[in-house]
C-alpha cells in the first residue's frame, strides 16, 4: 500500500544489511554463532589490521570500502569450523593463521559476504555494484586504507562482532553518504536474485595454483601500499 510518507534507506541501512550477511554467510558456512554489537562506531579512517585484514572495493550504484580486521584466534576459529563442516580432518588443517590456507578461505568467505550484499542491493534498493576481488593479508602492522574513486562526503563506521568462543573481530565501513527514496511499493521478492549464494559450490581453494595467485596479488597490493 502507497504511503504519504517516502521511505528513506541511508547509511545505517546500509550498513545494517551488511552486517546481516556477514552473520548470514559465517553462521551457514561454520556452522555456529555469529553476532554483531547493537552499537556503531563513527570513526575517522579506515586500516587493515593485524592480526589478518581484508578488503574489499564496490562501485556502481554508489562506492564504498569494506574492511573486514580478524586477531589471530579468530580467524582460526572460522577458519577450522568451516573446513570441518567441510568434511576435512582436523589432522588436516593448517596449524597457522599465518598459513596461505587460511588467507585463502577467509577470503573466500568475505567474497561470498560481498555477494550476499551486493544480491540483496539489486533486490532491495533496485540498484547495483560490482564489487573486486577481496585482497587478504596477513599483517603485523596496521595499514591505513584510501578509496581510489573519490569520496564527496565520506561515512566510515565500525561494527564489532563476535565469535561462538567469544572471539572478536571488526567489520569497518567506508562510503559516500546516500540515501535511497522509495517512490512506490514493490516487491523485492520478485526481482530475481543472480548470485543464489548459498547454493554455492563450496569448493577449497588448497591448489598450488591458486596458493600462487594468492601470493601474487598480496605482493602487488603490498607494492601499491608502499611496504
Amino acid at each position: 500500500m502507497v504511503t504519504d510518507e517516502k521511505v528513506v534507506y541511508g547509511t545505517e541501512d546500509l550498513l545494517t544489511s551488511l552486517c546481516d550477511s556477514v552473520t548470514r554467510v559465517l553462521n551457514i558456512a561454520t556452522q555456529s554463532t555469529v553476532h554483531y554489537s547493537a552499537m556503531v562506531q563513527r570513526i575517522t579512517k579506515v586500516g587493515l589490521k593485524p592480526d589478518i585484514g581484508c578488503f574489499v572495493l564496490f562501485d556502481g550504484g554508489f562506492t564504498g570500502l569494506v574492511v573486514l580486521n580478524f586477531g589471530k584466534d579468530t580467524a582460526m576459529e572460522l577458519y577450522e569450523r568451516y573446513m570441518l563442516h567441510m568434511g576435512m580432518p582436523k589432522s588436516e588443517l593448517a596449524g597457522s593463521h599465518t598459513s596461505d590456507e587460511v588467507s585463502n578461505i577467509l577470503g573466500e568467505l568475505m567474497n561470498q559476504i560481498v555477494g550476499d550484499f551486493t544480491g540483496k542491493i539489486r533486490r532491495e534498493l533496485q540498484t547495483n555494484i560490482t564489487q573486486n576481488q577481496p585482497k587478504m593479508l596477513v599483517l603485523t602492522k596496521q595499514v591505513m586504507l584510501n578509496v581510489d574513486t573519490p569520496l564527496d562526503r565520506p561515512e566510515m563506521r565500525r561494527v564489532s562482532f563476535y565469535t561462538e568462543k567469544n572471539n572478536v573481530f571488526y567489520l569497518e565501513l567506508a562510503i559516500d553518504r546516500t540515501e535511497f527514496i522509495r517512490l512506490h511499493d514493490f516487491d523485492p521478492h520478485d526481482a530475481p536474485d543472480p548470485d543464489e549464494l548459498m547454493d554455492m559450490d563450496h569448493s577449497i581453494p588448497s591448489s598450488d595454483s591458486s596458493a600462487a595467485q594468492a601470493q601474487e596479488d598480496n605482493d602487488e597490493l603490498l607494492k601499491s601500499l608502499g611496504m
